[in-house]
């Protein structure tokens, strides 16, 4: 039986895709792509820029005129909001002193969060014991865990704890702090145990084999490499716990000392809402944490992609 030759299908050019399928023809031009990208980018940052120019209105021209009044009538603008805000200095309840409340507790959840997730992940990656991988499925349950369910079991248990030692830390800074920490680390825990996985286990068996300790090889191995997804853990937590406000109102209502959050959150509960303490003040809320973004902008995307590929 003579052999029957079987054409090789031959792989088709580009050109030839576009004539069977006519839709994969169109193409926009890149100058509309980008024209698009300005588009989007303009309504996204225009709440920005409208409370930006709201906070350097006077109080007098609320309910008078838009805030858009400002391009073709500039000198309306003034620096009379900033100022009377922080006139009133480091006064119980004023601009000054939820701002420093503000960083009394997201300053030390950040740190706290950060160093102890870094040591609980080098743990869970390269120590020697065992059950470690049932510990890191059930901090990966509690990441699922909503912080409204813990609000009324951690205030019972401060109030049980102060019963029993003297010190009650409901309605104290220290009490928010522990709660952030304890609501941050698993996420935390996550992202470090995931970065440390992509470290090869070479480096840490050696440096075992020339006498370090864990200690060692923790900050001399471990902490340089990490310290993208650790400045990527920090930028997250900051900011997560600097924008709080359900926490700070349920563990610090009767403290005359409040964040910054609930300080906004005050001026809307009045019978005329303060709109140019809210705007002038929501624009100092906004400066901490891009300075924080900013600090640590060329860490942030490593430590996005951190054990995206484990």
């Amino acid at each position: 039986m003579a052999d029957v030759a079987v054409p090789i299908e031959q792989p088709s050019s580009p050109a030839a895709i576009a004539l069977r399928h006519p839709r994969l023809r169109f193409r926009p031009p890149r100058v509309v792509l980008n024209l698009l990208m300005v588009v989007i980018a303009v309504f996204w940052l225009l709440p920005t820029v409208s409370l930006t120019i709201i906070s350097f209105r006077p109080e007098s021209l609320y309910g008078v005129s838009g805030w858009w009044t400002v391009f073709t009538a500039p000198a309306q603008l003034t620096v009379d909001n900033y100022r009377v805000l922080f006139q009133s200095g480091f006064a119980a309840g004023g601009l000054l002193d939820s701002l420093i409340t503000s960083l009394l507790i997201s300053v030390p959840a950040t740190v706290l969060v950060t160093l102890v997730s870094g040591l609980a992940g080098y743990s869970l990656v390269f120590g020697r014991w065992p059950g470690r991988t049932a510990v890191f499925l059930v901090l990966v349950g509690l990441m699922v865990v909503p912080l409204q369910v813990a609000l009324i079991p951690v205030a019972e248990l401060y109030h049980r704890f102060g019963e029993l030692t003297g010190y009650n830390p409901f309605g104290q800074i220290p009490g928010v702090v522990i709660f952030h920490v304890a609501f941050g680390l698993p996420f935390g825990i996550f992202l470090m145990r995931n970065f440390y996985t992509g470290i090869p286990v070479e480096l840490v068996e050696a440096g075992r084999m020339d006498g370090a300790g864990e200690w060692t090889l923790f900050r001399r191995v471990a902490v340089p490499l990490a310290l993208p997804a650790a400045a990527s853990l920090a930028i997250f937590q900051f900011i997560w716990v600097w924008n709080d406000l359900l926490v700070a109102l349920v563990f610090l209502g009767g403290n005359p000392h409040q964040p910054l959050t609930v300080f906004l959150y005050n001026q809307t509960r009045t019978l005329a809402a303060n709109y140019w303490i809210i705007s002038t003040g929501a624009m100092v809320s906004i400066v901490i944490p891009m300075i924080v973004v900013f600090g640590f902008q060329r860490y942030f995307v490593r430590g996005m992609l951190a054990g995206a590929v484990k």
